[in-house]
């Protein structure tokens, strides 16, 4: 009579959504850093940002 519910289908939508909460904390902090640091980073953090949402849009409902 148990409930059987497959929490592996929630896994990897669950961790898109904390990697993709990691890349817009280091984004908000690219600020802090110099210049050269900031031009590097930025658009890898950006290309990281969309490729790991457009993972999460692909997921089955």
């Amino acid at each position: 009579m148990g409930i059987n519910i497959d929490f592996e289908k929630f896994f990897p939508h669950h961790d898109l959504l904390i990697e993709i909460g990691r890349i817009e904390m280091a984004i908000d902090t690219l600020q802090e850093r110099d210049e050269n640091e900031r031009t590097m980073l930025q658009p890898r953090l950006e290309s990281r940002m969309v490729r790991l949402r457009t993972a999460l849009n692909s997921l089955p409902v």
